[in-house]
């Protein structure tokens, strides 16, 4: 299984791309998310060297092809080279051995990145997801580090994502100062696409949503035109489990 990959010329980092300008396509496949298509089929959270995790992006890839995922992104924080490293990996790849292979048996990859934010007086983090990487709206988020003045601002943030043709996500909302309760009625007042809701607080042996947080941030989130994402958040060496940070 491979993603599917075309050469590009203004990519700065890689001369192959994977399919993320399709916003509308990755709106519905966030509309099939739930508890049971993470993390064998999707991932939508998951981090490499390239900023805080354990895994190369090609490491990452490898195993996204032996578990057989249909959709993933790599969310590493205030950067895309691992995305632009996963992509090249999976072109050559597919050169290689799947020439002739069903697209619809490819997996996805999907832009992705883990920006920080200012929300309701604390610090958020944000996921983009979907966006083309050479936007120069995104300049300010993928330099490594985090963005400084307004661009800190969430609603800044999620302007610059969308802008850039992209899906914003408000990551983890049990995991802030602020409760999901204030935090997810203003991430929709401020045009966020989604809210992390498939997530693994207590950091099991075997990947699931936590229950209790689980059914807090879908009663939150009824009723709001709100996406459902969900993904491991792994920094560690497995996919499938969320470890590390």
């Amino acid at each position: 299984m491979i993603a599917r990959v075309t050469q590009i010329a203004t990519s700065p980092r890689s001369k192959y791309r994977t399919d993320y300008f399709d916003r509308e396509a990755l709106r519905g496949v966030f509309q099939t998310v739930d508890a049971k298509t993470c993390p064998h089929r999707y991932n939508f959270h998951l981090h490499t060297v390239y900023s805080d995790g354990q895994l190369t992006p090609e490491g990452l890839v490898q195993q996204a092809l032996e578990i057989g995922l249909k959709g993933l992104a790599i969310t590493d924080h205030n950067t895309v080279g691992g995305y632009y490293a996963a992509a090249e990996w999976l072109a050559r790849y597919s050169e290689e051995y799947y020439r002739s292979a069903d697209d619809r048996d490819r997996p996805k990859l999907w832009t992705g990145i883990e920006i920080n934010g200012h929300l309701l007086e604390g610090e958020v983090h944000i996921l983009g997801y979907g966006f083309d990487p050479n936007s120069a709206a995104m300049v300010p988020y993928i330099q490594g580090k985090k963005a400084k003045g307004d661009d800190f601002l969430a609603s800044q943030v999620v302007a610059s994502i969308h802008e850039a043709g992209g899906l914003a996500v408000l990551a983890h909302p049990v995991r802030y100062r602020q409760p999901p309760e204030l935090l997810i009625p203003a991430a929709e007042m401020l045009g966020f696409d989604g809210i992390e809701v498939y997530y693994a607080y207590d950091r099991p042996e075997v990947w699931r949503p936590s229950p209790d947080q689980l059914e807090r941030v879908l009663g939150l989130c009824e009723g709001r035109d709100l996406l459902h994402t969900c993904g491991t958040d792994t920094h560690g060496l497995n996919i499938l489990r969320r470890t590390g940070h």
